[in-house]
């Protein structure tokens, strides 16, 4: 049991890359895909943050990248890239998935206790 609470996280994170990339490529086939698709993934991957903080998140940029490289831009079925604007957007959107994964995390950390203030040298 304690195995399959720690694998749920990456386990929900494989699933959500998967039905991004499950619909953005559908929109992509179909003609109503829009320019810069991988800029879909930044909402998925601040909920993941949220629900499971910054190991699964990451993961999720990562794999996010990766399959919007392969998925997403022509040619399909390759990491190879054609145009340079589309890898600009994939290296900005690794940047900006990171930063937002970074600050999610740093939100929800508690905050450290902040001791009452005392008078100096003992005197009240």
């Amino acid at each position: 049991m304690r195995i399959v609470k720690g694998t749920l996280p990456f386990v929900v994170t494989l699933v959500i890359v998967a039905l991004v990339t499950a619909v953005l490529f559908y929109c992509k086939l179909v003609g109503i895909g829009p320019h810069h698709p991988i800029f879909f993934y930044l909402l998925p991957i601040a909920l993941v943050a949220l629900l499971y903080g910054s190991v699964p998140a990451t993961l999720f940029a990562i794999l996010a990248a990766l399959s919007g490289a392969y998925f997403l831009y022509d040619p399909v079925y390759s990491f190879q890239i054609a145009n340079r604007l589309e890898v600009g957007d994939l290296i900005c959107f690794s940047v900006l998935a990171l930063m937002a994964v970074k600050c999610a995390f740093e939100l929800l950390r508690p905050a450290a206790k902040i001791s009452t203030a005392r008078a100096r040298y003992g005197r009240p």
